[in-house]
């Protein structure tokens, strides 16, 4: 995919082509301060139709040099909730301001002791890959963050220990993201050929719609193996970042299919900035979009939408893994034909 030279390219642009300018540490200082840096960098202003200079208006009337830090923190982080954005927060020594709307409102779809009626305690660990051999001569792979390390030798034994299998579930559900490599490393393992999977923009001036051309983002495949059968993409509301990248990618490989509920979204790299007081500001300043040039930040719909029941959960089955089965199950016999 290329994340990684788009990101230092998009990084040098941002840094270099921006001046911030100077504001007192005072409470209100802090707060224009705010206010501006997301003003002229946050990329989705105009995508998710928010005024955010209303949004001065509202929240400027409550700042107060007589409020203590916390209040303040208080406040700001209420007026970032405004633009929805998980990849938004404030962060200071005693806290960190937080968006967890895009999954808190969602049915889990994820259960981590019914996980266990699958794999047990014996399954094989590979990196950050959780992986066993279930019935039916399925193979079973859980990745539950792409912050924890995957290497292309750690890829190549699982699947290659999964080739006589009739296909594979791929499990990312409640994987928060992490690191797009890693993204882009296992993608790679389902691809033939060179594929366009998305583009991204980034900011090139202080206006809500000044973007550069969009950038192409492809994965190409490993030189490693590559795996030719069927696989089943799990996810649920917590799929966010670099899951939702991930997720993204595999809707364009040949033999896979998303399962689950619509993913929690998070398109946009995030980049950071300080304000006067020491806090930090971490925001969306680049946005993704899949290859179609649709946005991505609200989530991803899957091929099959199901939820767990609460009728299966109650006997420790998990609705979605069944879903998988079959679905692996029934291409193994359509090719029979």
């Amino acid at each position: 995919m290329k994340y990684l030279y788009i990101a230092i390219f998009a990084c040098f642009f941002f840094t270099s082509c921006f001046k911030e300018d100077k504001f007192e540490n005072s409470k209100k200082g802090n707060f224009e301060a705010l206010w501006q840096i997301m003003d002229e960098h946050y990329c989705f202003f105009n995508y998710k139709d928010i005024d955010w200079n209303e949004i001065y208006n509202r929240y400027s009337q409550r700042i107060s040099e007589n409020m203590d830090n916390d209040a303040l923190f208080a406040v700001l982080g209420e007026m970032l909730a405004e633009v929805q954005d998980g990849h938004v927060n404030l962060v200071a020594s005693h806290n960190v301001a937080r968006y967890w709307k895009w999954f808190e409102d969602y049915p889990d779809n994820f259960d981590s002791k019914i996980q266990k009626n699958y794999i047990g305690t014996d399954y094989g660990i590979a990196g950050g890959l959780k992986y066993k051999l279930l019935d039916n001569n399925i193979g079973y792979i859980y990745y539950g963050s792409f912050s924890s390390g995957i290497g292309e030798g750690n890829i190549n034994q699982v699947l290659d220990r999964f080739a006589l299998c009739d296909g594979i579930i791929l499990d990312v559900r409640d994987n928060g993201g992490g690191l797009m490599s890693n993204s882009d490393r296992l993608a790679s393992h389902f691809f033939n050929e060179k594929t366009l999977v998305g583009y991204m923009r980034h900011k090139t001036g202080k206006g809500h719609d000044d973007f550069s051309k969009p950038y192409e983002i492809y994965v190409e495949p490993t030189s490693g193996v590559k795996y030719q059968k069927k696989v089943v993409i799990l996810t649920n509301r917590s799929c966010y970042s670099a899951a939702n990248d991930f997720v993204n990618a595999m809707r364009y490989a040949p033999n896979a299919t998303i399962v689950g509920d619509k993913t929690g979204g998070g398109s946009g790299l995030p980049f950071s900035s300080e304000l006067p007081n020491g806090w930090s500001i971490r925001f969306s300043a680049s946005p993704i979009m899949d290859a179609e040039m649709n946005q991505l930040e609200f989530g991803i719909d899957p091929d099959i939408k199901i939820d767990m029941t609460e009728a299966d959960m109650d006997k420790g089955i998990d609705t979605i893994i069944e879903k998988a089965k079959e679905i692996i199950k029934s291409s193994t016999a359509n090719l029979s034909f």
